[in-house]
């Protein structure tokens, strides 16, 4: 009995979705989004500012954004995602509709539906892409992964400690100190 024929999307098809309604695009499925909850925008926003702030007062070049905001990260695999924070340092990356290629550092907020693709199935598409950080905050268990993937390496964290950012030699973020 032959197979049947697993649909390809592509971006036009994240585009064509009703308003409102999020999605992700990887290598050519399509991956629904649930709205995040209060927690996670409370994460998001302190992470955000923070980095915001940082790169603002060291007159930095790099430039942060918070989901909703697509990067575009591998058009020839048909892959679309809305990391929860992304910091793009090269501005040749960057139109208006969003990031085309590797940000430099992603953040990503575990949310019950998302662990799967937080953990492995984004672990691998940012190392493969290029990303030099990724950060994986999960409320949950109360923990930070931090892979560094110039150095291969990676920590472990919890809510209440100082996370030194990779990529600035002198950003530490401390979550004990944040209203979340």
């Amino acid at each position: 009995m032959p197979l049947l024929k697993e649909e390809t999307y592509t971006i036009e098809d994240i585009y064509a979705l009703p308003d409102g309604k999020r999605a992700e695009l990887i290598d050519g499925h399509i991956y629904y989004m649930a709205p995040p909850s209060r927690k996670h925008q409370d994460i998001s926003v302190e992470l955000s500012s923070a980095i915001k702030d940082y790169i603002r007062s060291h007159a930095g070049k790099c430039k942060v954004y918070a989901a909703p905001f697509a990067v575009y990260l591998d058009e020839k695999t048909d892959t679309y995602v809305e990391p929860d924070i992304s910091v793009i340092c090269d501005p040749d990356k960057l139109d208006d509709k969003g990031c085309k290629g590797a940000p430099d550092w992603i953040i990503e907020i575990v949310s019950p539906g998302s662990r799967q693709m937080d953990y492995y199935t984004k672990l691998f598409k940012y190392r493969t892409a290029g990303v030099r950080e990724y950060w994986i905050v999960d409320p949950t268990k109360n923990f930070i992964l931090v892979y560094d993937f110039e150095k291969n390496g990676s920590e472990q964290y919890t809510l209440q400690d100082s996370v030194k950012a990779g990529i600035y030699d002198d950003l530490t973020i401390d979550f004990g100190r944040m209203d979340i």
